[in-house]
């Protein structure tokens, strides 16, 4: 694939439609039959995205002009040396679109973009149950973070752990 044919931008609040459409694909790719409803992640992305776009950032890729996939993002203090990091939260790449390097693109756009923003070091989870996921990134090469581990807080335990079950 030359880098050419793929192109980036951040979305903005004026992408609205396209982030309904991409989030939604993205909730039926990973959770199937039980993803929600099109009308649902509109709401979700009208009432919680746009909003966050100040504090959470999409890239919006394209291939061959057509709309690809996307990436979600932030960027977070503090980092080592002074510096900030890029967190990101989901690489999705839409289906008639894998398996063309645009995943591996999107991954050195974002380390271009943590190098311009003089942030030290991009990070990103996978899930151990998406071996896919997992194979891609030691495909490409990218060191795995052996030494964290990583917690998480939701559904009951979150309500209790913050005192609101």
């Amino acid at each position: 694939m030359a880098d050419a044919a793929v192109s980036f931008r951040l979305a903005t609040a004026a992408d609205r439609r396209i982030l309904q459409q991409l989030f939604h694909e993205a909730e039926v790719h990973y959770e199937g039959h039980a993803a929600p409803s099109p009308e649902s992640v509109a709401v979700h992305v009208d009432k919680n995205v746009i909003p966050a776009l100040v504090q959470c950032e999409i890239l919006l890729v394209e291939f061959g002009g057509a709309l690809a996939g996307m990436a979600s993002f932030g960027q977070l203090y503090p980092a080592p040396n002074l510096g900030g990091q890029i967190q990101v939260k989901d690489i999705f790449v839409r289906e008639g679109f894998r398996n063309r390097q645009i995943g591996a693109a999107i991954i050195r756009f974002l380390a271009a973009l943590a190098i311009e923003r003089r942030c030290t070091r991009v990070d990103w989870t996978a899930e151990t149950t998406n071996p896919r996921a997992i194979a891609f990134y030691d495909r490409l090469g990218v060191p795995r973070v052996e030494s964290k581990v990583y917690y998480r807080l939701e559904g009951e335990v979150l309500a209790a752990f913050a005192g609101k079950a």
